[in-house]
């Protein structure tokens, strides 16, 4: 199974923002990023039979936006198992449940996303795998998934998804 962590894009600002953190949307900076390091992935052959987003407005734009850029469209499934402060192997539960040959795109926030993989890579949490705002990796999983079985396929960087979108891959 294959497992593509995606950050949400870049937000509006918290003290910016006069409603609820759940509700700070995209900024116009951060959704024009996000299309284009989704051409990025779909350059890489990302193709998902399933998207999960965390339940917070930037991560369901960001999931959208992504979602209408690659050429499978999967239902969109939004699922608390992505929140920011949501448990790794909450999302290894959901996870676990799919089929053997499975691409998952999950969109969310840190420091979940890269708890999650540093549980799916060593077994362990550790905030030593961040991912920056629009940036992506690819685990692979083995079947049963289990942490600590993880294979890192790919880490980019927002930067490098977005050269990717654009055809530069000399800046990668």
């Amino acid at each position: 199974m294959d497992c593509v962590l995606l950050r949400h894009g870049i937000a509006v600002e918290r003290d910016e923002w006069e409603g609820t953190d759940g509700d700070r949307p995209l900024t116009a900076r951060g959704a024009k990023r996000v299309a284009q390091a989704a051409i990025g992935l779909s350059r890489l052959d990302v193709q998902p039979t399933h998207v999960f987003s965390s339940p917070l407005i930037r991560a369901i734009e960001t999931a959208n936006i992504v979602h209408s850029s690659l050429p499978v469209c999967p239902a969109l499934h939004v699922v608390d198992e992505l929140l920011p402060d949501a448990s790794p192997h909450r999302l290894l539960s959901i996870l676990r449940k799919l089929p053997p040959e499975s691409c998952v795109l999950c969109i969310g926030h840190e420091p979940q996303l890269g708890m999650a993989a540093s549980v799916f890579l060593s077994g362990r949490g550790s905030p030593s795998f961040p991912l920056k705002k629009s940036g992506a990796c690819l685990i692979e999983l083995s079947l049963p998934t289990k942490p600590g079985q993880g294979i890192l396929r790919w880490w980019l960087t927002p930067g490098q998804l977005r050269a990717m979108g654009k055809g530069r891959s000399s800046e990668f």
